[in-house]
């Protein structure tokens, strides 16, 4: 059984883009059994109501493979409402912050509000799992941004600030006593890897990396459809590529997460240019083909799809 932990099912005001019926059909052509949904939606998933209206969209043949992240601010109250959701709903997976602005308006993106959330959570003895979108935004250069010259998506976002936020991820957490399994989502620069292997030693921690960061380079961004590989965070340089290819062979990364994240065309091409790919396509080959040609062993692939996600997650998925 092969599970993708991060996965954009839009329904609501974004259905067009997808739903959760088609990212199953999607999941099951793909060999892919369970999924757990992001909560960035519109509207958004932060409270237990979000939650049952969110569940009544899930084909009830696949209702014990589906699961949702619950999004996290930095109200006290919502932190409260979303801890008693992942305690009371199985299939609320863990919880979701983005600590810096990607797609949508549910960012966290202040350190001291972070901190907050961290304190919060320690408060209330939560052992789960937080993941984070990692993008520190004092590190963003978004003046930069120009759509006639695409790398500049991949400068005005650089790995420097997906650094820094784990930093201040893994500080947060450590300070704060949080006992819980604090995840960095698709990691997309070695020295990420880097400093999540060092925390190991004292704090549960785990990190994911996606097939689109690991089978390309920023180089597609000089395609004439370039835009279409615009992505937060965005696609790095070769030599790093090359450097999370070597960690993943290595088991330093602990599962693969599509990010699936599809918009229309019309809305990757031309203005808003929305950052996202919707790599749940690309997952069987990905599997069969890719990994095992970049001398990645079955018995990792098992444990990147399956067994380190079940090991994690643990009765969540039973």
């Amino acid at each position: 059984m092969r599970i993708d932990p991060h996965v954009h099912c839009r329904d609501g005001k974004q259905s067009y883009k997808e739903t959760i019926k088609h990212a199953f059909e999607v999941a099951s052509f793909q060999g892919v059994t369970k999924i757990f949904d992001m909560p960035n939606t519109d509207p958004l998933i932060t409270t237990e109501r979000h939650v049952q209206e969110r569940l009544k969209l899930v084909p009830k043949e696949r209702i014990n493979d589906y699961y949702i992240w619950i999004g996290v601010t930095v109200n006290e109250r919502q932190l409260k409402e979303a801890v008693k959701c992942w305690e009371n709903y199985k299939n609320v997976i863990g919880l979701k912050m983005f600590a810096g602005k990607s797609v949508g308006d549910l960012t966290v993106a202040e350190k001291n509000d972070q901190k907050k959330v961290y304190e919060i959570l320690a408060g209330l003895d939560y052992p789960g799992v937080i993941a984070v979108h990692c993008e520190k935004e004092s590190f963003l250069k978004n003046d930069l941004w120009n759509p006639k010259n695409l790398i500049t998506h991949a400068e005005a976002r650089p790995k420097e600030s997906e650094i820094e936020s784990i930093k201040d991820q893994i500080e947060l957490a450590k300070g704060a006593e949080f006992s819980g399994t604090l995840h960095i989502c698709h990691i997309s620069s070695p020295e990420s890897v880097e400093l999540v292997e060092v925390a190991r030693s004292d704090m549960k921690m785990t990190c994911g990396v996606t097939p689109h960061h690991t089978i390309w380079s920023d180089e597609m961004l000089a395609r004439p459809d370039g835009l279409l590989y615009k992505m937060n965070p965005p696609l790095r340089d070769r030599e790093s590529v090359e450097k999370l290819r070597e960690y993943l062979r290595k088991g330093k990364i602990d599962w693969i997460e599509t990010d699936h994240a599809p918009h229309a065309v019309g809305e990757k091409m031309f203005e808003p240019y929305m950052s996202g790919y919707p790599s749940l396509y690309l997952y069987k080959n990905f599997m069969e083909d890719f990994l095992p040609g970049i001398g990645v062993s079955q018995e990792l692939i098992e444990k990147m799809t399956s067994g380190n996600i079940y090991k994690t997650f643990g009765d969540k998925l039973k």
